[in-house]
């Protein structure tokens, strides 16, 4: 990486109808800012990723474009991507959305191109690498007492663990919004976080690859995290050895 540059960190965007101005319902790439903002302040060049079919059918251009690679929070994901039948818990999904971020984080894993995984992001990483989920927790009220407002506990990080390392502790407090969780884990992926209330895993990463961690938690919000500076740190890395 030439010096000056910047490391690209690509954020996955959401489909949501949205209102502005005059405009009603009208279909939008969503993407809340906080995840732009903490990549800036980390020192790397936000760029944002919408569902692309094009991308989805060969994400490698897509791929050429950037140093990282950000899986963000959202909608729920459809169960049929990890052959369960849909529970009535399950809420909103969005295949078009699932189909291309399936398709950017198993071409990030293969390129080894450090990757961050938030909340649902860290359930699709999970079932990218044949996992299941837990279509709703028994206990989710820890993790999501109001919705549109975030929930605060903490988490047990294994040590040595990337989790805590990105952390840079074996204990966080985190804020947290999320019904649903790791079932079965995926090929390769270790559970290395866990709520201290509850036991559910709170973060998965992947040893054989450089940089692969998922995060149940919503470290973006903090614009100065520790989570999303480890990750461009880690871009800036992969591109000194190249």
């Amino acid at each position: 990486m030439s010096a000056g540059r910047r490391p690209v960190v690509g954020i996955c965007a959401a489909v949501h109808p949205a209102r502005w101005t005059v405009w009603t319902d009208v279909d939008a790439n969503i993407s809340p800012r906080t995840y732009s903002l903490a990549v800036g302040a980390a020192g790397g060049l936000p760029i944002v990723l919408p569902p692309n079919e094009a991308a989805t059918r060969d994400p490698g251009q897509v791929l050429d474009l950037i140093d990282a690679l950000v899986l963000a929070g959202g909608a729920d994901i459809d169960p049929a991507l990890y052959g369960a039948e849909r529970q009535p818990e399950t809420q909103e999904t969005n295949l078009e959305r699932d189909r291309f971020e399936f398709a950017m984080a198993a071409g990030a894993i293969e390129r080894d191109l450090p990757l961050v995984a938030v909340c649902r992001g860290m359930e699709l990483l999970n079932v990218v690498r044949g996992g299941t989920l837990e279509q709703d927790l028994k206990e989710a009220d820890r993790h999501l007492h109001t919705p549109g407002n975030f929930s605060d506990h903490d988490v047990r990080l294994e040590p040595g663990s990337l989790a805590a390392r990105a952390v840079g502790d074996e204990r966080v407090s985190v804020r947290s919004h999320h019904h649903q969780g790791v079932g079965e884990l995926g090929e390769g992926l270790v559970a290395t976080g866990w709520s201290e209330s509850d036991g559910v895993v709170e973060a998965i990463e992947l040893p054989e690859r450089r940089y692969a961690l998922g995060v149940l938690w919503h470290p973006e919000e903090d614009v100065k995290s520790s989570v999303v500076g480890s990750l461009v740190e880690a871009s800036r890395a992969v591109e000194a050895s190249a």
